[in-house]
C-alpha cells in the first residue's frame, strides 16, 4: 500500500505558505507505516515543537492501473474520506533551508490519519464535495473539491504516469488554507458533507 500526497493543490494554501502556485501536481509519497492504525492514539512526536494539522479529502484506489486515461480515471477510486497529513513544520522548514528532502517532517510512523470511508457513489458531483475541519470545536479549515487546482481525475492521470496505482493505495488530494498548530490535548474533528468522519485527540 502506498500513500500519495499532493502539495499546493489549493491556490490559497500555496499562497499562505509563501509558495508559487504549481503548473503540475506536486507529488510526494509516504510509506504504509505512516498510516495510524484505527483506534490507536495519536501521540505528539518528540522531535518537533511545531506540529501542524493539514486536513484533506482522501481517495481510496479500488483498481490497479498505470497510464490512466483521464476519461476513465473515475473508475479507479471507490470511496472518499477526510485525512490529516501531520507536518513537523519546524523540522520541514529547517530541511528545506538546507535543500534536503523533508520526509522526516511528513512521513514518520503514524503521521497520517484517515477517517471513515464513504462510497464515492454517495456524492452526485465529485467536483462539489464540501468538508470542514474543527480544532476544539472551532472551525479552522473548510474546503470544496471544486476549488482544487487539479481535480481527482487529473491527479490520478498524472500520478499513474510515474507510479502504478494499486488496490488499497490512498491519495491525499491537498489541503485548503487554514493549516495551523496543534498541542497535546487538542481535539480534532473532520466533517464531510455534514457527516462527522474523523475524530482525534492529540496525546
Amino acid at each position: 500500500m502506498k500513500i500519495f500526497c499532493i502539495g499546493r493543490n489549493y491556490p490559497a494554501h500555496a499562497k499562505e505558505l509563501g509558495h508559487e502556485v504549481p503548473e503540475d501536481p506536486v507529488v510526494f509519497l509516504k510509506p504504509k507505516t505512516a498510516l495510524l492504525k484505527p483506534h490507536l492514539p495519536f501521540y505528539y512526536p518528540e522531535f518537533t515543537n511545531e506540529l501542524h494539522y493539514e486536513c484533506e479529502l482522501v481517495l481510496r484506489i479500488c483498481k490497479n492501473g498505470r497510464y490512466i486515461n483521464k476519461r476513465y480515471a473515475h473508475q479507479y477510486y471507490d470511496a472518499i474520506t477526510l485525512g490529516i497529513d501531520f507536518t513537523a513544520r519546524d523540522l520541514q522548514n529547517n530541511l528545506k533551508k538546507q535543500g534536503l528532502p523533508w520526509e522526516k517532517a511528513k512521513a514518520w510512523d503514524n503521521s497520517t490519519v484517515v477517517g471513515k470511508w464513504i462510497p464515492i457513489s454517495n456524492f452526485p458531483n465529485a467536483k462539489d464535495i464540501k468538508f470542514k475541519f474543527y480544532k476544539n470545536n472551532e472551525l479552522v479549515q473548510q474546503g470544496n473539491s471544486g476549488d482544487l487546482l487539479f481535480s481527482f481525475n487529473t491527479l490520478l492521470t498524472h500520478i499513474s504516469k510515474y507510479f502504478s496505482l494499486n488496490i488499497g493505495d490512498l491519495v491525499f488530494t491537498g489541503t485548503p488554507p487554514g493549516v495551523g498548530e496543534v498541542v497535546p490535548g487538542d481535539v480534532l474533528e473532520g466533517v464531510l458533507e455534514g457527516e462527522s468522519v474523523l475524530n482525534l485527540t492529540v496525546k
